[in-house]
């Protein structure tokens, strides 16, 4: 639901990975911005709508993305989607970040702009502790870019976990992801994703502070 920037690419990505796809938009207009070799369905209405739903096919949908510009609109979309049509993979964006907390919390996924944006800006400005990438609907659990002090790089990555009891999910490196092993070795500029306990969030931020303890 919503052709704008975001669904409209997003459209477009899922049919060139072989999904079938229907897009919801009040303005025609809008398809525009599909382009001419988009194959999927377009439907022109309100994405909440019941009668609109079951014309794009909600009954046998595998996922639902709620991107149009409004909050309200987006939420009630995907809780429509989610709870009457029992819809398996549902996202809602939020521009709201508290709103998106909120509905974070009872279970709808969702992507707060907003906040995203600010985490990505300040993760480059003031790059000091860990920043939040994704946490689960109980807010238990993150993902977190965390910061080093300039003494882990040359050490192995695993020594990470050794030191915090966090998992290192991933590295970024010179633009690639990779999955760290017991060889890998932290080079000058990784971007390093560890997974943790919110409750732990402080303490290891607080140790990756510092220089490792070797043994």
């Amino acid at each position: 639901m919503g052709c704008g920037r975001v669904g409209s690419g997003l459209a477009k990505a899922l049919e060139e990975a072989g999904h079938s796809v229907a897009v919801i938009d009040q303005n025609r207009e809008a398809f525009r911005r599909l382009g001419p070799n988009f194959n999927g369905r377009t439907i022109a209405g309100v994405g909440f709508d019941q009668d609109i739903l079951l014309e794009a096919g909600i009954e046998s949908a595998a996922a639902f993305a709620a991107v149009s510009n409004g909050d309200n609109s987006n939420i009630l979309a995907a809780r429509v989607a989610r709870e009457r049509y029992n819809v398996p993979n549902v996202v809602a964006r939020i521009y709201d970040p508290e709103r998106a907390e909120i509905y974070q919390r009872l279970g709808i996924p969702t992507v707060a702009t907003v906040l995203w944006t600010t985490d990505q800006m300040m993760r480059r400005l003031a790059p000091e502790g860990s920043q939040s990438e994704w946490r689960d609907a109980s807010g238990t659990i993150q993902l977190c870019e965390v910061s080093l002090h300039r003494e882990w790089f040359g050490k192995p990555a695993l020594l990470i976990e050794e030191a915090t009891g966090a998992r290192v999910s991933f590295i970024t490196r010179l633009g690639e992801g990779l999955i760290p092993n017991s060889h890998t070795v932290l080079q000058e500029g990784d971007l390093v994703h560890v997974t943790l306990l919110e409750s732990e969030r402080a303490r290891i931020d607080e140790i990756l502070s510092r220089e490792p303890e070797v043994s």
